[in-house]
């Protein structure tokens, strides 16, 4: 880029706008879930039929798929780090296998919400169904963006038009995904892990 067009997009105290202006929207996505976090815990227990929390969550299940997206944000690392040094045959390698790793935590979370279904968990069932279905849907509903995006990049680094002077595109995006794995975090912890 440029030195003029770079300048256009800095601020005055030399930091890159659209950088600040992802990290804004960041800070919104976390009122969102912290609402969607706040709402499942306010409700927690307060269910008058079951299936319960203890009855049907499948922690070790929950704990690989959790490992799936930690392993995925490595990935990531790995992806920007290579489109820095400008090496396009790793960048390839790593923004792909970020994707694919986002594919099969989606593919837990179908599975898991079609056996919860079939155990009789629904959002019209009881309060945990609706703040779960909600709260895990609204997550994965964010890793679909992520992966979709990931895929994106991948397609472009593989015509060759994913270079060095695209490396802030490439961190804006890693910023995206590791905010939505900082976020599965949270809800395994929430949700999973103290019952």
């Amino acid at each position: 880029m440029a030195p003029a067009a770079a300048a256009a997009h800095h601020t005055s105290l030399g930091l890159d706008s659209r950088k600040m202006a992802f990290w804004a929207f960041i800070g919104s996505e976390c009122l969102l879930f912290a609402s969607l976090i706040s709402t499942y815990l306010i409700y927690k227990g307060r269910s008058l039929v079951g299936p319960y929390p203890h009855d049907i969550l499948n922690i070790p299940f929950t704990s690989i798929s959790t490992f799936d997206l930690l392993m995925s944000s490595l990935m990531m690392v790995l992806a920007l780090a290579a489109v820095q040094r400008g090496d396009l045959k790793w960048a390839k390698v790593w923004l792909f296998l970020t994707a694919l790793l986002g594919i099969f935590f989606l593919a837990g979370q179908v599975y898991e919400f079609t056996s919860f279904v079939h155990e009789g968990l629904t959002l019209q069932r009881n309060l945990f169904g609706a703040t779960f279905f909600v709260l895990t849907g609204t997550h994965g509903a964010h890793v679909t963006v992520g992966v979709i995006w990931l895929l994106t990049l991948w397609s472009r680094a593989l015509r060759g038009k994913l270079g060095k002077a695209n490396a802030l595109t490439v961190e804006i995006c890693g910023l995206y995904w590791h905010f939505v794995d900082v976020v599965w975090i949270v809800i395994f912890t929430v949700v999973y892990l103290i019952q």
